[in-house]
């Protein structure tokens, strides 16, 4: 109907003529309640924003000589965090003249994404830097193809 038509039955009606589909030939309008309608949207909104949790990137900090209890300890807390839906960071933390051999550092990255194999996948690449080394883990979902990519690549991050 013409444009004219439509905006004279929405002011007869009390309601607002709301164009719905311009790319449409011709245009789609709909004849509504716009406040209402920003309404029902901003609530259906809040409600979508309400189930969601934000993944919050959590650090683990481990030392290259660390023991074997305690590494089970770390992995343990990290697979909780897994669980709740966080990303970690693992960060080797190098004192002294450890930073001579970042293969120990390697060892304990490898040890730790060996027995979170189900549960996490690795996120970007090993990070070396200063005195520390870093990898980031998420929980698993559907990446297994770059859990096992990621943990060749600290294999041969050796050189």
């Amino acid at each position: 109907m013409p444009l004219r038509q439509a905006l004279q039955i929405a002011r007869e009606s009390n309601l607002d003529l709301v164009e719905v589909a311009s790319n449409a030939v011709p245009p789609v309008c709909r004849l509504l309640d716009y406040g209402r309608y920003k309404y029902e949207q901003t609530k259906k909104e809040r409600k979508a924003r309400k189930g969601q949790k934000a993944a919050l990137l959590r650090e683990m900090r481990v030392r290259p000589k660390i023991s074997e209890h305690d590494l089970e300890a770390k992995i343990r807390l990290i697979r909780k965090l897994m669980d709740e839906g966080d990303k970690v960071k693992i960060s080797i933390l190098f004192r002294g003249r450890e930073n001579t051999h970042p293969e120990t550092g390697q060892k304990v990255l490898q040890r730790i994404v060996a027995a979170l194999q189900g549960t996490a996948t690795i996120e970007g690449s090993l990070g070396i830097g200063g005195t520390a080394m870093h990898l980031i883990l998420s929980p698993a979902s559907a990446g297994k193809g770059k859990e096992l990519a990621a943990a060749k690549e600290i294999q041969n991050a050796k050189a």
